[in-house]
């Protein structure tokens, strides 16, 4: 018995009944596959959402971000007083501030001259904004009226302005009417919010959007001194500021407009949902898969349990089925998400990437989803009564 049950156990039995019908192999490593595409873009797509989301937030130079309480995220940011930036100067902490306007205005593309809305930032040239060694001689040649910066990553509904501008060629065109030229580029990144993005002066934005109050801004960037607590620094500020006005880390800040896009819009869920309906379908085509097999080899199994082998031991061989369907079906569905995701990454911008978490998550998804079908196809194994069947 001993014996029978150690040969039964170098017999590659998962292998050989998977493989005895190839057509069927095939058709089942594509529905895992598809399962698995589906999943990788709906994932790709909903991370790629809440990176893109965040770009600029993470590029601001600032450990502190004062904004309105009835700001909602970057795509509908209310104004607040500027003097409350003026008022984080009395904490200690605090080493300097930089006011910033932020909306969106019509760009005219100076090619087709068709207009498109573009996400415009307005602040003082001799503030720190962004994150970049190289930003601040860029920054300088804004302190001429009508002069902006042009976020080279932008779609290219904007019109080839990168190309123009490298090719030393005067780039010239209108901003909510007004004429601006394009001074320099800046790599920002569109985002599922904003196809592109707009650097300027206040003053240039003021003139650009006169309908805002000049007293008034979006976001205030605080920096602290070398040692200083953030969140300390905010909870200090947040008790004694006024609350027209809201005090986050630039975490927080951070936080604040991903947060937005997970709970506030369907956007994430609708992508959350198109992962989860990839893995309903690929569980019905590895459970299809996996009970015909067992049903088509019930004669077999019951043999085999008249001889001597235990009920355990045919659940193991299902289960291999499983894992060996998971693994075969895992393979294209990486590599044509690899590419897929390249086309995305071409056509649309958008930073969306095969990282380590995505891949091992996807994996486990798939790997999940063929063990438990073939847990559901074990229980015909029962109907495996040798006194039955013959």
């Amino acid at each position: 018995m001993n014996f029978s049950f150690i040969k039964f156990r170098k017999i590659p039995l998962a292998w050989l009944l998977l493989t005895r019908q190839p057509l069927r192999l095939i058709v089942a490593i594509a529905g895992i596959s598809f399962a698995g595409i589906l999943m990788f873009l709906q994932l790709g797509f909903r991370d790629g959402l809440f990176d893109t989301s965040v770009t600029i937030h993470k590029l601001l130079d600032a450990d502190l971000v004062l904004i309105s309480p009835r700001s909602k995220s970057s795509i509908s940011m209310s104004g607040f007083p500027k003097r409350r930036l003026i008022q984080t100067l009395a904490l200690e902490d605090v080493e300097k501030t930089a006011p910033v306007n932020l909306t969106y205005l019509l760009w005219r593309n100076p090619e087709n001259l068709k207009t498109r809305s573009i996400l415009t930032l307005g602040f003082n040239p001799s503030d720190s904004l962004l994150l970049d060694d190289e930003f601040s001689s860029k920054a300088d040649k804004l302190k001429n009226p009508g002069r902006v910066l042009f976020d080279k990553l932008s779609r290219p509904e904007f019109g080839p302005i990168e190309d123009w501008f490298l090719s030393e060629k005067k780039v010239e065109t209108e901003v909510a009417g007004k004429r601006v030229l394009v001074e320099g580029l800046v790599e920002l990144g569109p985002s599922f919010g904003a196809d592109g993005n707009l650097i300027t002066s206040r003053e240039t934005y003021l003139r650009l959007f006169p309908a805002n109050p000049k007293g008034s801004i979006e976001i205030g960037l605080v920096k602290l001194r070398s040692g200083s607590n953030p969140i300390l620094a905010s909870e200090i500020l947040n008790k004694s500021l006024p609350n027209d006005v809201r005090v986050l880390t630039k975490e927080q800040f951070i936080e604040f407009e991903k947060n937005y896009w997970k709970n506030s819009t369907a956007i994430g869920f609708i992508f959350s949902l198109g992962a989860l309906m990839g893995f309903v379908v690929g569980c019905v085509v590895v459970y299809q898969i996996l009970y015909s097999d067992v049903t088509d080899h019930l004669p077999e199994y019951a043999t085999l349990l008249a001889m001597g082998y235990r009920l355990k031991s045919l659940f193991f061989v299902v289960a291999r089925e499983g894992f060996l369907l998971a693994f075969f079906g895992y393979l294209p569905a990486y590599f044509s998400g690899q590419i897929l995701y390249s086309i995305v990454r071409n056509s649309t911008k958008l930073p969306i990437v095969m990282d380590a978490n995505k891949t091992v998550l996807i994996f486990i998804l798939i790997l999940v989803m063929c063990m438990g079908s073939a847990g559901i196809a074990m229980r015909k194994l029962v109907d495996a009564d040798p006194a039955e069947i013959f």
